[in-house]
């Protein structure tokens, strides 16, 4: 695109840093290029552009920034304003970001409905599929690693910013699901992908999917119960009205009902000791990562690698399968029927291949417990330290991560907290990972990870 757009490749490699779904933060940036592709022209013209972005540190990604281009700018543009630059002839040309350029977010929903090719570009409608043509599109904005646009009461597609070649999982699960019809899922309506990145498969930049309206978020729900204990002042969480322990109970019951049927329809084998002692040494080269970049962190190097280390005696045979990968209160909705999960494509800062591999269901869980422990503190990071209101977090995260687990259990046939050691690390090597995805970007938060790590340490799990 450099040469119908000289210096869109500098405009980009100042505008990504600043972007919350950039996920190379703290690292130093050596040089940018492009590839670009023409989806349709005019004024605005729309691109697809895949930004390659090469670090001091010798590693390298890819982000999907679609791209409006336009003779002008606007003040409601400035939302969406890359910068400026000029054509190959000279006259001005006014760059965005086209997911939130409203006029041509259309485009987007129409080229899914035709189920259509356009160069290295192909859109599939999945069969029976209702997918808008004619509505225009409004971009979330509490997301972190992508970008979805809503198009009315109808369809929600997601746009992955950072791409890999691979079958991304969300659409991989998705697809593998529909068989099942299992309830607490949102109908796949179809996913985009390129042809134009290295290796044998494509990679996918977008998926559409039914869309909820009448939802509300894990998160918001939860964090606004808490929001009642705190308000009461000599209450329990479960003498509250706001109590959010059987919605716990429900969501626990829901994931094991999608576990179940991951493990029904894609391949699951047996894990055996060399598993173990590699999960072991994982965890204990991210914790190696996450000290030299968190000091802090490292009073708790010694207990943490203890709890890893206790997983070579582990006896109980574990299965491994297909799992979300990154589940947490803000990845499923509560609607009118129960809970719907979302967003399969697990921890977006790890490799494609590693997000598709079996794990154990217990990695999910450990997951939402850590999520219970986000909402119940997250309250309290306006710098007072009211021990009484701690013990209140502790209660209410408690509570609720029990309920989970039970309601898990209920389902599957099988407590979560019947596997204490297995899941105790794996709780503890998801706070290691928050720790350093706090410290990157959102500092303030950091409190709630290194204060949780004692309790998963040295406590049962609850």
């Amino acid at each position: 695109m450099s040469a119908e757009f000289p210096g869109v490749d500098e405009l980009l490699a100042s505008w990504l840093p600043h972007q919350r779904w950039f996920g190379g933060k703290g690292r130093d940036i050596t040089a940018t290029s492009g590839r670009a592709e023409l989806v349709r022209g005019g004024d605005p013209a729309v691109w697809t552009y895949l930004l390659n972005v090469d670090y001091a540190d010798g590693g390298n990604d890819t982000y999907f920034v679609p791209l409006s281009v336009r003779s002008h700018t606007t003040e409601v543009l400035g939302y969406a304003l890359i910068g400026e630059t000029t054509n190959a002839d000279g006259s001005p040309a006014w760059v965005h970001d086209a997911l939130h350029d409203r006029e041509v977010t259309p485009l987007w929903s129409e080229l899914l409905n035709a189920g259509t090719r356009s160069g290295s570009l192909t859109f599939v409608r999945e069969p029976d599929a209702q997918i808008p043509a004619d509505l225009l599109g409004d971009a979330l904005t509490v997301e972190q690693s992508n970008t979805s646009l809503v198009y009315g009461e109808v369809a929600i597609v997601k746009f992955f910013r950072r791409i890999e070649p691979g079958h991304n999982p969300d659409v991989e699960v998705h697809e593998a699901l529909r068989v099942t019809g299992n309830p607490h899922l949102a109908p796949l309506l179809g996913y985009v992908t390129t042809s134009d990145v290295p290796g044998d498969e494509d990679a996918t930049l977008a998926m559409a999917q039914e869309f909820l309206p009448a939802a509300s978020d894990g998160w918001a729900q939860a964090t606004a119960s808490v929001r009642d204990l705190y308000a009461e002042g000599d209450l329990h969480p479960d003498e509250v009205g706001g109590d959010f322990a059987s919605d716990a109970h429900r969501l626990g019951a829901a994931t094991a009902s999608v576990h179940a049927d991951l493990a029904r329809v894609l391949p699951t084998m047996e894990a055996g000791e060399d598993w173990l002692v590699s999960a072991a040494e994982g965890m204990r080269e991210r914790l190696a990562e996450a000290c030299a970049a968190v000091p802090a962190l490292r009073e708790h190097a010694d207990a943490l690698r203890a709890t890893y280390d206790a997983l070579v005696d582990v006896k109980a045979p574990i299965r491994l399968q297909r799992v979300h990968g990154d589940l947490h209160l803000g990845q499923v909705l509560r609607t009118t029927s129960g809970w719907t999960i979302l967003d399969f494509e697990g921890e977006p800062a790890r490799p494609i291949a590693e997000r598709r591999a079996p794990s154990t269901a217990l990695r999910d869980v450990a997951s939402m417990l850590r999520s219970f422990d986000y909402a119940a503190r997250s309250l309290l990071l306006d710098g007072q330290e009211d021990p009484q209101l701690a013990y209140r977090a502790a209660e209410w995260s408690s509570r609720n991560r029990g309920a989970f687990c039970t309601g898990y259990g209920e389902e599957s046939g099988e407590d979560p907290r019947d596997q204490a050691v297995l899941l105790r690390a794996l709780e503890a090597d998801k706070a290691v990972y928050e720790t350093l995805y706090e410290a990157r970007n959102r500092p303030a938060w950091l409190t709630i990870p290194l204060r949780s790590l004692e309790r998963i340490t040295s406590e049962e799990v609850t």
